[in-house]
């Protein structure tokens, strides 16, 4: 079984990603829902939904890569602690996109409303500035979501597969 990392900051569109890969078949967790993450690593999540700042729950996240069946299993998130989980991941894969494109995509999406308010933009700016060099020094690829999402779940696809 082939196991892939999806990152990158709010906006990047990591959950259209999971989408499209859950359409094709694929095994694909976004794990900002589902109770895969909590204030603190070995923490219960105090609700299914993640919150700015929380990590991943390390136990569960074992778990989702310990018991995963079939061809590959593609987990999304971006969390502090993401990197300790870099040695069980064959592939980790960054998506990113230009700061003027982070921000229409935040203003304008549904389904999760960080992002939405002036301070929280501001906040995934910096993070973006800040934190994706961090993350294209760990990653195997990096993928513009700019490009049409087709394009971009078939350059992920022979990336992790290949």
């Amino acid at each position: 079984m082939r196991r892939m990392l999806i990152t990158g900051v709010s906006g990047v569109g990591k959950s259209t990603v999971v989408a499209a890969l859950r359409a094709r078949g694929y095994a694909a967790v976004d794990t900002d829902f589902g109770g895969y993450c909590s204030p603190a690593a070995d923490l219960e999540p105090p609700k299914p939904t993640a919150e700015p700042g929380w990590v991943w729950h390390e136990a569960r996240i074992r778990r989702l890569l310990d018991e995963a069946e079939g061809e590959a299993l593609f987990v999304s998130g971006c969390v502090p602690n993401q990197g300790r989980f870099y040695a069980d991941f064959d592939r980790v894969v960054l998506l990113s996109a230009a700061p003027e494109v982070v921000r229409r995509r935040l203003l304008g999406r549904t389904g999760n409303d960080y992002g939405k308010t002036p301070e929280q933009l501001e906040r995934a700016l910096r993070d973006q500035a800040e934190v994706e060099p961090l993350l294209r020094a760990g990653a195997t690829l990096e993928i513009d979501t700019d490009a049409p999402l087709e394009a971009v779940t078939a350059r992920l696809l022979r990336h992790a597969l290949d």
